[in-house]
């Protein structure tokens, strides 16, 4: 049965990064500290960077980052995680991930721009651009995949949209033992969410707090 699924990444006191991507800095300058623990494990330097060494962290931040790459049919972004915000005359802008995104399935990116002409690339990754409400796109991308889950990619504002539907059945926050202060809030307006989801934590050897919500 299609689940649909949520990770987020926080910091101590509630922030993910600031919305200020770059060319050199697509996600926005906090992005780094704040996902560190996240990009040492051997999963994401093998999914992402295509390293085959070996290298990298394992231990209970790999289980989540190999948890994150399973059983996943589908992937819903908002424009701003697609770059089409930070490129929007560009024709040829494909995303932020290079001619291989480590998708390997459809994505839906939600953009008032669209229509626009889907694109396809290269290891099952096909970008589709949608407008429509949340709800048709929802069941646009879980009749695409095929049985296996939906994930809700981000940024947040996507997120917290699905987040307040109550459309999400998987909710996992990765809290960086770091404090930012400044950045996009994560929790407003999600009051309660742990009288709708079963909620359990687990702590990784990175000092990370993996809070898992689940119905």
């Amino acid at each position: 049965m299609t689940r649909v699924r949520i990770d987020l990444f926080s910091s101590l006191d509630g922030y993910t990064a600031a919305p200020d991507p770059s060319a050199d800095n697509p996600m926005g300058e906090d992005w780094g500290p704040l996902t560190a623990a996240y990009a040492a494990t051997r999963t994401f330097r093998q999914k992402v960077f295509g390293h085959t060494s070996g290298a990298g962290t394992t231990g209970v931040d790999d289980s989540y980052a190999a948890a994150f790459f399973t059983g996943v049919g589908a992937e819903i972004m908002g424009a701003a995680m697609f770059g089409l915000h930070t490129y929007p005359d560009d024709p040829d802008w494909k995303g932020w991930w290079g001619d291989k995104p480590p998708f390997g399935c459809p994505v839906y990116v939600l953009t008032h721009s669209a229509p626009l002409p889907s694109i396809a690339m290269d290891g099952g990754t096909t970008f589709h651009f949608r407008s429509g409400a949340i709800e048709d796109v929802l069941a646009e991308a879980t009749t695409a995949a095929g049985g296996l889950d939906v994930r809700v990619g981000g940024g947040v504002r996507t997120a917290r949209n699905f987040l307040r539907a109550d459309v999400v059945d998987d909710l996992h926050v990765a809290i960086a033992p770091i404090v930012l202060a400044r950045g996009n809030r994560v929790w407003d307006d999600l009051r309660g969410l742990e009288h709708t989801h079963h909620v359990t934590t687990e702590v990784a050897e990175s000092g990370t707090i993996h809070v898992n919500f689940t119905r």
